[in-house]
């Protein structure tokens, strides 16, 4: 018995267009350089409790007094969004991973120049 041809009809596929979303550019720039600008006065802020937190440190007595320098340094961090408020940045308009990279910035930075200065001596 003869076989029927099997006819393979194609079947049309969907056709996806990918449409990208509009990018502001200057949104981008301006966003980038707020950024910056916090993070240049996050720096100053940390070498500044910095040398503060190694005052401390010098002028108290005891074997534990490093851990009060220490607690005020991660203390400033807790506080630093309202301290930025304060100052008149608006902290919430930046990202939530670049604000904890700035309070990583700032504890590096304060606990180092306290305890440079503290080597200083």
């Amino acid at each position: 018995m003869a076989k029927k041809k099997r006819r393979i009809v194609e079947e049309k596929e969907e056709e996806y267009e990918f449409i990208p979303s509009e990018f502001d550019e200057r949104e981008f720039i301006l966003k980038d350089i707020y950024g910056t600008k916090v993070l240049f006065v996050i720096t100053g802020l940390a070498v500044v409790m910095g040398i503060i937190a190694s005052l401390l440190y010098i002028s108290l007595n005891g074997d534990m007094r490093w851990i009060v320098a220490t607690i005020l340094v991660f203390a400033m961090v807790l506080a630093m969004k309202k301290l930025l408020m304060m100052l008149g940045f608006r902290a919430d308009l930046l990202e939530m991973k670049t604000m904890l990279g700035n309070y990583l910035i700032f504890l590096m930075l304060a606990l180092g120049v306290c305890i440079v200065l503290i080597n200083v001596i």
